[in-house]
């Protein structure tokens, strides 16, 4: 059975961040380290839009996680922490948050990009055009990198699927490049 058939089975084929029923679609949880429907969620194009867009947020559709919140799936509990983090200015997510109870692994998911963390305190992973990487991201090389210890060279132009960030270092990333896990620096990539 696809994923996508998985998660609209699950969600009686309804977004399951607001119920809307038309124009669904899979929305990978980041970081995903393998694609999944524990690590996906259903989706409207409104949810979806604005989810990858933060400053398009309209604040009273997502008045809906009142309800989505309590679901029973990881991802979608990770989703409704992660938007309500995002919204908790506006008075209302933040009582939503109080009640909201994840597993503590849930909460290290939700943790994992960065959201709610105060931003003088969040190491940001930037790329050679000055945009922000998230773990899981696909960058790409714009550099030929000669792999120390590898005996290869990473050719420009190579794409680096599902990065991971290096927490204490915001010049370094990790992918898998030639099927060896290696360190690159953010100024030879850029986000595909």
């Amino acid at each position: 059975m696809s994923i996508e058939k998985e998660l609209q089975a699950r969600s009686e084929s309804k977004c399951e961040l607001c119920g809307a029923s038309d124009d669904l679609s899979v929305y990978e949880v980041p970081p995903v380290k393998e694609v999944k429907a524990d690590s996906c969620v259903l989706v409207c194009e409104t949810c979806k839009g604005q989810i990858e867009e933060p400053e398009t947020m309209d604040a009273n559709h997502w008045r809906c996680l009142n309800d989505s919140m309590w679901s029973t799936v990881p991802a979608v509990q990770v989703m409704a922490w992660r938007l309500l983090t995002r919204l908790s200015s506006e008075g209302w997510p933040q009582d939503l948050l109080d009640m909201l109870y994840l597993e503590e692994e849930t909460l290290e998911w939700a943790k994992a990009t960065g959201e709610g963390e105060d931003d003088k305190d969040v190491v940001k992973h930037i790329d050679s055009n000055g945009v922000v990487l998230q773990s899981g991201d696909t960058v790409v090389l714009i550099k030929d990198l000669n792999v120390k210890g590898g005996g290869f060279t990473a050719k420009r132009g190579t794409a680096v699927r599902n990065i991971s960030l290096v927490h204490d270092n915001p010049e370094h990333i990790e992918g898998r490049v030639s099927g060896q896990q290696i360190v690159i620096l953010t100024q030879y990539v850029k986000k595909s």
